[in-house]
């Protein structure tokens, strides 16, 4: 079986370098054996994938990860944790330990990441997968960098706030439903594994979390014909979610400024105007997106 570190064996990493869990960094170890391997073998990860691992912490999953996937780049803001998981993981060829903020702001990603990430699939031709305890402060922005790209994941299966999975897996017209939704349902499926409880982490956070698998499909994201107009497009309706679309349509600024047939647009996607964004399907989004595209192509 592959080897994990018990929460005795992260507290005495720990300690013996003279850290502690650092409550400004959202730090929380995943200290359930069992709940990890569940997550890593979601994956169904393969010799020929490349992992992105964000928040290694000590090295814990790293370990089974590299044991699976051909190439593993472990991310790790915390200077310490990182020094302690590049200790943990020096005999394992396939992992490269970067001490860095996974983002450069909140829609980049980091660039000494993304070079990793490049070159590791020249030499590994296979998915690139997220697989991740996530820091609860960046779940949401890197997810969302790694849908929108440029470095996109064919795979994330992550633990996330509660809320925050809730939210990635929100249907139309629920209060949880949301940018991240859209965008996560646009461009693939989206699941909750399971649920967890504070206690399987440590230091216990005080809400739950879960377990999601997202699986990208070519076949739906590639009806997005221009990802940075179906985010604008996105971003200006759900922005105004309780407004109705034709009222959103005023408010438009950037590219979509210059599209004057709104009501042509709705017409020809055969979408009520009068209707609140909130209640729009990802497929309506991407319609929307598609044939503003094409009256900008026309313009």
């Amino acid at each position: 079986m592959i080897p994990m570190q018990t929460k005795r064996q992260i507290h005495d990493l720990l300690t013996s370098s003279g850290v502690y869990p650092n409550k400004r960094l959202g730090q929380h170890f995943l200290i359930d054996l069992n709940l990890m391997r569940l997550l890593v073998d979601s994956a169904n990860i393969q010799k020929d994938d490349v992992v992105l691992e964000v928040g290694c912490g000590t090295g814990s999953m790293t370990e089974a990860l590299a044991e699976k996937a051909g190439r593993i780049i472990a991310v790790e803001l915390d200077k310490n944790l990182s020094e302690i998981a590049a200790k943990q993981l020096a005999k394992s060829e396939n992992v490269e330990v970067i001490s860095t903020d996974i983002l450069e702001s909140k829609n980049t990603l980091s660039q000494t990441v993304t070079k990793a990430l490049d070159l590791a699939g020249r030499k590994c031709p296979g998915r690139m997968l997220l697989v991740a305890n996530l820091p609860y402060s960046a779940a949401s922005p890197v997810i969302m960098n790694l849908i929108t790209g440029p470095t996109t994941a064919d795979g994330m299966y992550v633990t996330v706030q509660k809320e925050v999975a809730d939210r990635m897996t929100a249907a139309p017209a629920s209060s949880d439903y949301g940018i991240l939704s859209i965008f996560l349902a646009a461009s693939g499926d989206v699941k909750t594994i399971r649920t967890l409880k504070p206690t399987v982490f440590w230091p216990q956070p005080q809400v739950d979390s879960a377990m999601v698998c997202f699986i990208r499909y070519r076949a739906k994201s590639d009806r997005i014909e221009n990802m940075e107009l179906f985010s604008e497009t996105v971003h200006l309706f759900m922005g105004h979610r309780r407004k109705t679309l034709i009222s959103c349509s005023k408010l438009a600024h950037g590219k979509l400024a210059k599209i004057t047939n709104w009501p042509e647009i709705f017409e020809q996607c055969c979408i009520n105007p009068k209707q609140r964004p909130e209640t729009l399907s990802p497929e309506d989004y991407i319609a929307i997106a598609n044939y503003a595209e094409n009256c900008l192509f026309l313009h």
